[in-house]
């Protein structure tokens, strides 16, 4: 492999986790699984038989009550159902993301079903920003609201509510979003951060929350029938908010994902219609991430979130179809701006020394502030580094959003700058900001600061998180099916990503975008069928080496009636990283045979090179550990990093028979 050709390679960190031959056995015996996918179920932290039956069961396990995890869920009932009964008029304070949005359709759905009068309003991305605020409080008193249901908002909004509680109207706060030093004075608060970290609705969106505050609502009226239609915009919203798919999350999106196919809901089929899913026999949590969600927060981002709530409310098959294709038109033009502003950040980022600094901060006066989080996100995909972009305003600040890498804490880092800041808040991996225009260059500075104090070199480098190796054989039909009882997958319970060793790039060309297909093949292994291959965004990279290691996701490819399996491109990197460095002058091999074979219930990659002076055997396990042996020496190199290189005695048994099995096959391959 040249020199060039290695250069056409993103810099990614492969975390591969640790193989446990083991417990994957037993597994896999349980579960009658293959040592593949319970290798998976371990990667996630299930490591016990029973934890494996209730992980691909969910509905075997025993939940507790509601009302007995969340103290205020009784009061709260007890409020709404005597303002429902008094016709005391209620308004939802939602929130413009689709979370909140999704969370103010389903109690909306759910109150006027049952006889509330009820309206809502939801604050300007643009003018407001985030959550209830003190104008609306005063609106809604004017108005005659008795009561303020807030969603997917309100833990951190004190001083609005205090306001609310002094002009007389009860408050309900349903939020999931970290809790603040002290508390809102509201009547009820429900709040899964609220609640025992092993609670299994701990990991609820504000969606599920409300969906819990309806059932039992419903419930209290004796209207059970209303639950299928709130399990779908739980669905909906718990997947497009990328809550974690865990608890009762995992189990109830389950039972949702059944339901969208054929939703009771004229603005879901409407959705689904216009984003190219009709006809879908099943909608896994991919399609809604990339299909459906995307078109929903998209208009919460630049447009008016009226359009979806509308398009979630509606029983006019007309009106859905209207609004989802508003949705439609208004993604497409995300889309653009999405892709404008990305061009012009790369071209900023280029002035700056990212790696030396160990931060991106990218602001420009132009952009739109309702996507440049989506841009941060690319930028630290393609940097690797924490991302601060931001947009200047009229009135002499800067509006931006952060996204951060794993070992990055984003809201430390903006406590570290507070005193520059007019505001901020967020969590570990994402944050807001603003601050006026002339405190840019000491918050560049100190951001600076801060990712030097916690941040090392070899850190700044996207993150590729690999469940195992796999020979390339096995990305058939068969291990698909089986990945299926995996699913829903996303958040805490994300797709497999498997590794295949020294792939053999047979086709590629560029599509659509600034995509890529391939076809290739494992080298060296026998009756080896080609895949394709799709690359999304890895245009950067044509023409990819012609042999390398890849990292992927298995998908399914419908086109013309045939049906294939075919590889999602996410790693790559070139073949010689796992063999020992040569030396500029060591002569290089003249031929390789290689294959894949189990010893001890263990997967290993064996190869066979044919140098100038003799023959050499390497042999390289999942962990790619490799062991190097010459023909005819008693002495062979384990090499396990980069850095840790050591001599084995070979004669000793485990190794001895490690490569009696290597070779023998070896001898298959050749014939």
């Amino acid at each position: 492999m040249t020199s060039a050709s290695l250069t056409k390679l993103p810099a990614q960190r492969w975390q591969i986790a640790t193989a446990q031959p083991e417990l994957a056995q037993r597994i896999a015996a349980a579960t009658d699984l293959s040592l593949l996918v319970a290798q998976v179920l371990l990667n996630r932290g299930i490591t016990t038989p029973e934890q494996a039956q209730i992980f691909l069961n969910p509905e075997i396990e025993a939940l507790p009550s509601p009302l007995e995890e969340f103290p205020d869920l009784p009061l709260s009932l007890e409020l709404l159902i005597n303002a429902i009964n008094r016709r005391s008029r209620i308004a939802i304070c939602g929130d413009y993301d689709a979370d909140g949005m999704t969370s103010t359709a389903l109690l909306l759905r759910a109150l006027r079903f049952l006889g509330g009068q009820v309206d809502y309003a939801i604050p300007s991305r643009m003018k407001e920003g985030y959550g209830i605020n003190q104008r609306m409080v005063e609106e809604f008193h004017d108005e005659g609201v008795e009561v303020i249901l807030t969603v997917d908002n309100g833990i951190a909004a004190y001083a609005p509510i205090a306001r609310a509680r002094e002009l007389g109207l009860t408050v309900i706060v349903t939020d999931h979003h970290d809790l603040p030093p002290e508390l809102p004075p509201a009547n009820a608060i429900l709040n899964p951060k609220l609640i025992a970290e092993t609670s299994p609705y701990r990991g609820m969106a504000g969606v599920g929350v409300a969906y819990v505050l309806a059932v039992f609502l419903a419930n209290s009226f004796s209207r059970p029938e209303l639950n299928e239609t709130l399990l779908e915009l739980f669905t909906l919203g718990t997947i497009a908010d990328l809550a974690p798919l865990t608890g009762v999350n995992r189990r109830w999106v389950k039972q949702g994902l059944q339901l969208l196919p054929h939703s009771k809901l004229e603005g879901v089929q409407a959705l689904i219609q216009v984003s190219g899913l009709s006809g879908s026999k099943e909608l896994k949590p991919e399609a809604i991430g990339f299909r459906l969600g995307p078109r929903i927060n998209a208009v919460g981002r630049i447009a008016d979130p009226q359009v979806v709530i509308d398009l979630l409310t509606t029983d006019d098959p007309g009106v859905a179809l209207e609004r989802a294709m508003q949705c439609e038109q208004i993604n497409r033009q995300r889309q653009l701006y999405c892709e404008e502003i990305e061009q012009e950040a790369i071209a900023l980022s280029e002035t700056f020394d990212v790696q030396g600094d160990r931060v991106l901060v990218v602001i420009n006066p132009g952009w739109h502030h309702g996507v440049i989080g989506i841009v941060a996100s690319r930028l630290v995909e393609r940097y690797g580094v924490p991302v601060f972009i931001g947009t200047n305003e009229d009135d002499g600040h800067i509006r931006g959003s952060a996204r951060g890498i794993p070992e990055f804490h984003v809201f430390e880092a903006l406590e570290f700058c507070k005193d520059l800041l007019e505001k901020h808040g967020g969590h570990k991996a994402a944050g807001g900001f603003s601050l006026k225009v002339e405190n840019l260059p000491a918050f560049r500075s100190r951001l600076r600061t801060f990712a030097h104090q916690h941040l090392d070199p070899e850190l700044l480098k996207p993150l590729v998180t690999i469940d195992a190796e796999s020979p390339l054989a096995a990305a058939d039909f068969s291990l698909f099916h089986q990945l299926d009882v995996l699913h829903p997958c996303g958040i805490d319970n994300p797709e497999p990503v498997f590794w295949s060793a020294n792939v053999r790039v047979w086709e590629q060309r560029k599509i659509g975008k600034g995509h890529v297909k391939l076809t290739v093949s494992q080298a060296g292994a026998s009756g080896q069928q080609k895949l394709s291959v799709i690359g999304w965004r890895w245009g950067d990279y044509y023409p990819l080496p012609s042999h390398l290691d890849i990292a992927y996701r298995l998908r399914l490819n419908e086109w013309n009636g045939a049906v294939e399996i075919q590889l999602e491109l996410v790693g790559a990197r070139p073949v010689t990283q796992l063999t020992p460095q040569l030396k500029p002058d060591s002569p290089q091999a003249e031929s390789e045979v290689q294959t894949e074979f189990s010893y001890n219930d263990r997967r290993y990659c064996g190869s066979l090179l044919q140098f100038p002076q003799g023959r050499e055997l390497r042999i390289r396990n999942a962990q790619g550990h490799l062991l190097a042996v010459q023909q005819g020496r008693k002495m062979g190199t384990l090499t396990t990093s980069a850095a840790d290189s050591k001599s084995v005695d070979v004669s000793q048994p485990h190794y001895y028979h490690l490569i009696k099995a290597a070779l023998a096959a070896l001898e298959q391959v050749q014939g």
